[in-house]
């Protein structure tokens, strides 16, 4: 009888332990990919530099070398930005979409996009602003700013109804590009151009100083967000079950829209606004994952990572000698990737 109960058992447990033995597998291959990636991110521009001189700008610094500075203070920090950038932006959107139950919600729901274009836009025509740090800092205040409007105005602080955070975000949304229109079209030539460079999505030109705040930021969100993921799981069921499983629907609603928005609003600042990879790299994730965001979480942040670093390579030399901004080749990836993933098969349930 034992040996019979001891069986049965470990049948039962054999699918299980295959399921997480294949997720892991993904896991690792997704993160091989991306490993593979740097380096490729490292040598390929519009001036090419070879691996070796590359390794030789790593290990032998040389500050009168032109390749090697190109290398150690733009090609290195570019990179890793790209990796940061989208490791938050993936994982924000896997968040969103558990909080609101959308399959099609992404980060910039709770206003972080339209909040950090309205204080750049406001800091370049008003104050003169034309340094990268600088549109960071602006950004970010923007995005933590429409983030606290919209936690006010969807009540989260006492459980929020998904239904009142959409329409809180795009009432908000509105406004705020609203009076990013105003201000441009009142605004010379020379502020629009400087806009524009901003708002395409790009990572041309980021160095170490972007770099170290957008990396604690985005530390502390993905911290707050890996804590969240047994709550997302029970929430993912309803308020009313995932009280009944002894979690706290204000409180997950809480610190998951604080993750969301320093996640998103750290990523936009330095980046510029970039579409498809909170709303991509979660659906990708959970194909292979299903809705437990014990795996779900880890995967989008390996998958958006990989994706948005691809983007920023493929931009660099598909259209030499120039360059095309990330957020326009993560669209131009993601959209007929996305109608593929919809078309083929329903979209994975959340």
């Amino acid at each position: 009888m034992t040996t019979h109960s001891s069986t049965t058992v470990s049948a039962g447990q054999l699918p299980a332990r295959r399921q997480a033995r294949r997720r892991l597998a993904g896991l690792v291959a997704f993160a091989l990919l991306l490993v593979l990636l740097i380096p490729l991110s490292v040598v390929v521009g519009s001036r090419p530099i070879g691996f070796e001189a590359a390794w030789r700008a790593i290990s032998a610094f040389d500050p009168a070398n032109s390749e090697h500075l190109l290398v150690v203070h733009l090609r290195i920090p570019r990179t890793l930005l790209a990796i940061v950038v989208g490791a938050g932006l993936g994982v924000a959107g896997a968040i969103m979409q558990a909080l609101t139950r959308n399959p099609l919600a992404d980060p910039g729901l709770f206003g972080v996009n339209a909040g950090a274009a309205a204080a750049v836009a406001a800091a370049i025509a008003y104050l003169g602003t034309a340094n990268v740090t600088a549109y960071m800092g602006f950004g970010l205040l923007g995005a933590g700013l429409a983030g606290a409007a919209i936690y006010a105005l969807g009540d989260l602080g006492r459980g929020a109804n998904p239904v009142r955070v959409v329409l809180a975000g795009a009432a908000i949304s509105v406004v705020l590009l609203s009076l990013t229109q105003i201000i441009l079209i009142n605004s010379d030539e020379r502020i629009f151009d400087q806009y524009r460079h901003w708002t395409v999505g790009s990572l041309q030109g980021r160095g170490f100083e972007v770099m170290g705040p957008v990396s604690l930021l985005t530390a502390l969100g993905l911290g707050i967000a890996l804590l969240l993921a047994r709550p997302l799981d029970a929430l993912a069921l309803g308020q009313d079950l995932s009280r009944a499983l002894g979690t706290n629907p204000a409180r997950v609603w809480s610190l998951a829209a604080i993750a969301v928005i320093v996640l998103a609003g750290a990523a936009t600042a330095a980046a510029g606004p970039i579409g498809f990879i909170g709303l991509t790299a979660p659906h990708l994730a959970r194909f292979i994952t299903g809705p437990s965001h014990r795996w779900l979480l880890p995967y989008a942040m390996i998958v958006s990572a990989a994706l948005m670093l691809a983007a920023d390579i493929l931009g660099r030399v598909i259209a030499p000698p120039g360059e095309i901004g990330v957020g326009i080749m993560v669209a131009l990836m993601g959209g007929p990737f996305f109608v593929a993933m919809v078309r083929r098969r329903r979209i994975a349930q959340l």
